[in-house]
């Protein structure tokens, strides 16, 4: 039952019922519900302060986690920078040296990319943004050098083949190995002036007569594509190799040859046998090298297997004034 609030009237002298106007219970109910929530967000924020829920525990442990973590990744990505800098390094010093040509710009190398921000979406957290930004940066700095990092080593490689192609091409060993030569390579007759043994008059020989048996094993001095293989009434049976690079060599009195015109043969391959065909008066293997349409001499193109000193007795050899054998 409701219960009822009487005063006492001295004017009346009576006890009289108090009635309570509508806006002073409104007013009484609103302050207890504030007072009632104050209450309560005062003790849900020390709870959540002093006693975190398991929820919010687990929370918490994460977050360290994550925090101890990122500053592990922050260095690790630290040192990847460093290492794909010394790499670059390498790459310069590769460009610069080994092959002559321009390294990669530094501009190119430290910049970034521009038009709109693209870190926006991050910028819009008050706390984490900033962090999450230079994170973003850094790993998008990281993947943008390392494309150019593997475009530049690409470039390396594909120059890397070029120029072993080009050494495996260039004329550099002799025709005729020097354990299958008839006599020291050092008695040889070499570019220039010579007296023919035919006419017994000077005459410019331009190549390098290699002697040895008949039937001795004749190889290509450098790779490349046979462009004649003929014979013909000074070199008799002779085999012509272009190698590139301005680079022809020509093999003259052979007894046989084993390759044909248009044939891709390669350093060291067998291209045919000594013999004595042609204007020769004994068997051996005239070797010529061309470059640029120009005849030069053979003997600094022919340093397999020689010691500085070997390879100065076998230059002295060659220009010594003889009679040539063709």
């Amino acid at each position: 039952m409701r219960k009822e609030k009487y005063v006492y009237n001295t004017h009346t002298l009576r006890y009289e019922k108090v009635i309570e106007p509508w806006r002073a219970k409104l007013t009484r109910i609103i302050g207890f519900v504030c007072a009632a929530l104050l209450t309560g967000f005062i003790f849900t924020l020390i709870s959540h302060n002093f006693f975190p829920s398991p929820k919010e525990k687990a929370l918490l442990r994460e977050i360290d986690y994550l925090k101890l973590n990122y500053n592990r990744v922050q260095g690790e990505m630290e040192q990847i920078g460093k290492v794909l800098g010394n790499l670059q390094d390498r790459d310069a010093y590769a460009h610069r040296m080994i092959f002559g040509m321009d390294p990669i710009d530094k501009g190119v190398w430290e910049g970034g990319v521009g038009g709109h921000d693209q870190y926006e979406q991050f910028r819009q957290f008050k706390h984490a943004g900033e962090l999450m930004t230079s994170v973003q940066q850094q790993v998008d700095q990281l993947k943008r050098q390392m494309v150019i990092q593997s475009k530049s080593l690409d470039t390396i490689i594909n120059m890397a083949k070029e120029k072993e192609e080009m050494l495996a091409s260039i004329p550099s060993i002799k025709p005729v190995r020097s354990d299958k030569l008839a006599r020291d390579i050092r008695v040889l007759s070499g570019f220039g002036y010579r007296i023919h043994p035919i006419f017994k008059v000077p005459k410019m020989h331009a190549g390098i007569d290699f002697t040895a048996p008949k039937g001795t094993p004749i190889q290509a001095t450098g790779s490349g594509r046979v462009i004649k293989a003929e014979r013909g009434s000074g070199y008799g049976y002779h085999v012509v190799i272009d190698h590139g690079y301005g680079y022809q060599t020509l093999y003259g009195h052979m007894s046989k040859m084993d390759v044909k015109v248009g044939d891709k043969v390669v350093r060291g391959q067998k291209i045919g046998l000594v013999g004595s065909t042609g204007t020769s008066t004994a068997p051996h293997c005239h070797y010529e090298i061309i470059f640029r349409c120009e005849k030069i001499n053979p003997i600094h193109y022919c340093m397999d297997g020689l010691t500085p000193e070997e390879y100065q007795e076998l230059v002295k050899a060659a220009e010594a004034a003889n009679q040539s054998l063709d």
